[in-house]
């Protein structure tokens, strides 16, 4: 018994590479169904290629906008020091103007009802 399934599966083997197949009209009956396969597996193997190049992109992306918010961060940072009452005190003396900070507070001044 067991001699008999191991004499066919090696007649199947020899069959399909041996060439027979290719007599039988095996991929004649089969062109059909061979052909969907084929264009399944490019269809499949695209795919994957784009939705890696858009992986690929996004990741690219992530980085450019963590760089633009560490400038950002960067420059609110160096506006916000700047506009300081003390730093701008400091730049009006560097300049050499004579002006001066108003302790008093300020007056306003109503028109009178007629």
């Amino acid at each position: 018994m067991m001699k008999v399934k191991l004499d066919n599966i090696r007649k199947s083997f020899v069959h399909v590479f041996g060439g027979n197949v290719l007599t039988e009209n095996f991929f004649v009956r089969n062109l059909t169904f061979i052909l969907v396969l084929v264009v399944i597996m490019i269809l499949f193997i695209s795919h994957r290629y784009t939705v890696l190049q858009r992986i690929a992109e996004m990741e690219r992306l992530k980085v450019e906008l963590k760089d633009a918010k560490y400038e950002s961060l960067d420059i609110s940072s160096d506006l916000t020091e700047a506009s300081r009452q003390g730093q701008i005190e400091k730049r009006v003396e560097e300049s050499g103007l004579e002006l001066k900070i108003n302790n008093q507070p300020v007056y306003r001044i109503q028109k009178g009802k007629k």
